[in-house]
């Protein structure tokens, strides 16, 4: 599939599935302007990319950052066809959390930051001449279960299913298509994060509660990048077109444990 002539904003670009989708589109032939908290993680992403990507640092919670850094996007690096709304934090939270309870946090970085991405990128999708434009919100198996002492995390990656949905009739007359995808545990620092959580918690071993975790992936391992990076790039192919206010459930499986 070639995406040449085509421009994407993504979010979190600066590591995991952000860098992994990043690296696909461009192997694609998109232009791709990156987007994360942390200026060296974005040029690291950089350099895996043939095309020369605009960069910037980026506080989804600041609604006018956003703004600005898109519109400058599109400036520098043309169009915008599709945004991939990846940036997130993850995380347990809790009342007797003793450096304070993180709920506002996780909603604000999670719902609230999301929601000012899709807002500024909407003003921004090339015209109905370019074909469909895109979003794609990456949400998570625990928009489908609950998980103790994961409210927060929980709770914010539920809602952005509810505002996909919205989205997604509010803007596919106008040719925008907007969908979600729900990872499970997939091999990166913010899911091994959790499972050196889990392993503490238990008092066992990393690779012992990888095991643990395993036993609810029907497929038996954890997701690759790549993976969701493929199905980001199906979504934004003309195979994609049809699919409306989606939740992809791409976790092995592991929804229905």
């Amino acid at each position: 599939m070639s995406l040449s002539n085509r421009h994407y904003l993504i979010t979190g670009a600066g590591s995991g599935i952000g860098r992994a989708i990043a690296c696909h589109l461009d192997a694609a032939g998109a232009t791709i302007s990156l987007f994360g908290r942390r200026q060296s993680a974005l040029e690291e992403t950089a350099k895996l990319l043939k095309g020369t990507p605009h960069i910037a640092p980026l506080d989804i919670t600041d609604r006018e950052s956003v703004r600005r850094a898109f519109d400058l996007a599109a400036k520098e690096n043309g169009p915008v066809h599709g945004l991939i709304a990846n940036a997130g934090v993850g995380g347990p939270n809790g009342p007797d959390d003793p450096e304070g309870d993180r709920f506002d946090e996780l909603i604000d970085v999670n719902l609230r930051g999301t929601y000012h991405c899709v807002r500024a990128a909407e003003r921004l999708l090339a015209g109905e001449e370019q074909g469909a434009r895109h979003m794609v919100v990456i949400s998570s198996i625990l928009a489908r279960i609950g998980v103790p002492g994961y409210s927060g995390y929980c709770a914010s990656k539920t809602a952005l299913l509810g505002l996909v949905r919205s989205l997604a009739v509010e803007l596919a007359p106008v040719g925008i298509r907007v969908n979600a995808i729900c990872p499970g545990w997939v091999d990166t620092d913010m899911a091994w994060d959790g499972l050196d959580g889990m392993a503490k918690a238990m008092d066992i071993t990393r690779q012992e509660a990888h095991g643990i975790a395993m036993q609810d992936v029907p497929v038996g391992r954890m997701g690759d990048v790549a993976e969701i990076a493929k199905t980001v790039a199906f979504l934004l192919s003309p195979g994609g077109d049809c699919v409306v206010g989606a939740a992809l459930d791409v976790n092995g499986g592991a929804y229905m444990a």
